[in-house]
């Protein structure tokens, strides 16, 4: 994770997730979040290049971050995605993907979401994202909940 992330994440573990696919937070702030994860043969279909899976994953899970972000330390804020429509624009074979996602707005309870992932080398558009979000129980206020 780049440097102070492990701040940002309040001492949280990786899930388990995350490890399988070796994605991780590189920025996180009020209304954006990015990640990043170099690619490898786990990540590729029978085509050789990265799974439509993959990419949800990283478009949902960028998502999320951005629609959570917490600077209280010890509090975490949840959601569950709703909906998620996705557009695979281009394709990627090695190198890094690049995940950011905008939260766009919303009400107290449901927010929308775009998120979108390029190839860190060249900045090809690789698939773009827009979904709406659930905040769990405590987590619609900034101050979420304790860990």
């Amino acid at each position: 994770m780049g440097q102070g992330m492990d701040d940002l994440l309040n001492g949280e573990p990786e899930s388990g997730f995350q490890r399988l696919l070796g994605y991780a937070l590189s920025r996180w702030e009020e209304g954006e979040a990015e990640l990043t994860m170099a690619i490898d043969e786990r990540h590729l279909n029978r085509a050789g290049v990265v799974h439509g899976g993959v990419l949800a994953t990283l478009l949902d899970t960028v998502s999320g971050f951005s629609a959570t972000y917490c600077p209280f330390p010890g509090r975490v804020r949840r959601v569950v995605t709703l909906s998620l429509s996705t557009s695979f624009l281009g394709q990627a074979r090695t190198g890094t993907l690049v995940a950011t996602g905008r939260l766009r707005g919303g009400g107290r309870k449901i927010v929308g979401v775009a998120a979108e992932i390029r190839h860190g080398d060249t900045g090809a558009l690789i698939a773009t994202s827009e979904g709406m979000f659930k905040y769990r129980p405590g987590s619609e206020n900034r101050e979420g909940t304790e860990i």
